[in-house]
Order: structure tokens, then sequence, then C-alpha cells
């Protein structure tokens, strides 16, 4: 490996560890020993004539060239990746790979059908999707496009809005036989609430309230689950619990309150050769909520 290259490495292995403040686990990321990490910075240290890194026995941290290299760093993965991207899409077949990250909401109620049905009309296009909760940054991770539910979509990014939705409170039936039905905001301080991860405040327009659930679960469709089985109530977007109100097994309740809205955009970098199938799809997507 010439001088140069072995260079352009030190500076990757060196943005990692800038990046976690932590050898352990920058080596971990990398898949390398923490001995040959050690080395390479002290290498690259050394061929830059100045310390990149303070040390001590509890932490590490980035001297004012250190911060400086860690900012190029950024930028040249951030170029390197748009390049790929540009790269992957530059052909006017609608044929390869398309990377999607998704709330996993939105991906059960409706991107697995919409992705489907973009394979019947283009068989040679395959899909990728990631459907966790993380809200990554497209310039930084190399996925084609996102659907985000948001009122501030990314201003560095195309964002094309699909829908607006409202949340929705509900229950089983069964429940509220049970426990009887809220007839103001406040009456849910009496009854079995369901929320997500870490959420203490359930936020109607005009009021929040303060939540004290038995069970907080970083999944949607596992809290309608629940609320299925009668074991109490919901909060969330009207389309994850639409089909559940008009079959009768949810019932929404507080309907005189006046519930948050949000919206859907689908988002994605500003490419100028944008490849046939990923135009191709975001077109079909807005076609399929009718918002071409």
């Amino acid at each position: 490996m010439s001088r140069e290259h072995k260079k352009f490495e030190r500076l990757f292995l060196f943005s990692e560890v800038a990046k976690q403040l932590s050898f352990t686990e920058a080596a971990a990321t990398l898949g390398i020993s923490r001995g040959y990490l050690s080395e390479q910075i002290r290498q690259l240290e050394k061929e830059m004539g100045r310390a990149l890194l303070i040390r001590t026995t509890r932490s590490v941290r980035l001297t004012a060239q250190g911060e400086m290299i860690l900012a190029s760093m950024s930028q040249v993965k951030a170029d390197l990746l748009m390049l790929g991207k540009q790269i992957r899409h530059d052909n006017e077949d609608i044929v390869g790979r398309i990377r999607i990250t998704a709330p996993s909401q939105f991906t059960q109620r409706y991107l697995l059908d919409i992705c489907h049905e973009f394979t019947v009309r283009h068989p040679q296009v395959h899909f990728s999707i990631d459907c966790s909760y993380t809200l990554f940054d497209l310039a930084k991770n190399d996925f084609d496009l996102a659907f985000r539910a948001t009122q501030n979509p990314p201003q560095n990014m195309v964002a094309k809005k699909l829908f607006d939705y409202q949340q929705v409170c509900c229950a089983a039936p069964e429940y509220l036989k049970k426990a009887g039905i809220p007839n103001k905001i406040d009456d849910l301080h009496q009854h079995q609430c369901l929320t997500s991860a870490e959420q203490s405040q359930w936020c109607f327009s005009n009021k929040n309230i303060a939540i004290n659930s038995f069970m907080s679960v970083n999944d949607n469709h596992m809290l309608k689950t629940q609320a299925l089985l009668g074991r109490g109530i919901i909060l969330g977007p009207h389309y994850l619990v639409d089909k559940e109100l008009q079959q009768g097994t949810l019932q929404a309740i507080l309907t005189h309150e006046t519930m948050s809205q949000s919206a859907t955009y689908i988002v994605h970098p500003q490419i100028i050769n944008q490849s046939a199938r990923l135009s191709s799809f975001i077109k079909f997507t807005l076609e399929w909520f009718g918002t071409a």
C-alpha cells in the first residue's frame, strides 16, 4: 500500500475515533483490534506533527487540529456517499436496488404494498427497507430516500408531502365497557394508557396531559395489539387504526377534542442526474397517494 493510501486509511480510522471519542467503541464499529487502531492513530499524529487527541485514563478529547480533521473527513465521507449514489443511479433503465428508511407503522400500513405494486410493474427493481425509528441523515447514510412523519421536513433535502393525518385516541369496546368511556381529557388519569417508549405525556391541541402508563413500547403496532386485547387506551396516527375503527374492533374516544396533526413526506437528496428507477418510484408513490 502506498504512503498516501495508508495516510488516507488512517484519516478514516481517526474520524471514527473522533466521532465516538472511544478507541474501544471505534474499534468495535470498524471491526479491527484496539491495538491496531491505536497504532494507526499514533502514526497519523507522527505524520501530522501534531497531537490530535488528548487521552486520559477515563476519556478521549479532540485537540483543535483533531477537530479540523474530523470536520474535513465528515465532508469527505458525505462527498463519497453522494458520489456512490450518483454512480448507482446513473442509468436510464428501471433496474437495481432502492434503499429506503421509513417508520415501522408507515411501512406496514402503506410501504410494503407500494413496493409490491411497483415491482409488479418493474420486476427488476429490488428494495432494502430499514423500518427502525432512527431519523437517519440522508446526507451521511446510504439511503436513497426516506419517509418521514413531521411538520418540518429537512431543509437540505427535497421533501414532497404525501398526506396529512390526525392522532386518534381509541380503545377496544371490551375495555371501555369494563372501565368506562372518558368524557374529557383529564379522565385519562383514571384509565390504563398504553404509550410509546419514554412518552410521559399526550399532546392535544389545547392541552398536554401527563400519562402514567404501566407499559411503554417503542412500536405502535405492538401497542395497537395490546389495545385490541382490551388492555388499555392508545393514542396514535389515524392511519394506524383506521381499519380497526371501521371494523369496530377499536372505538374512537374523546372525538370532541381536537387532536394534534402531522404530515408524512417522502424525502430524498437533491441528485441532479436521478436514476430512472428512483424517479419512477417517487412518481409512482405520489400517484399512489393521489398527490402527484
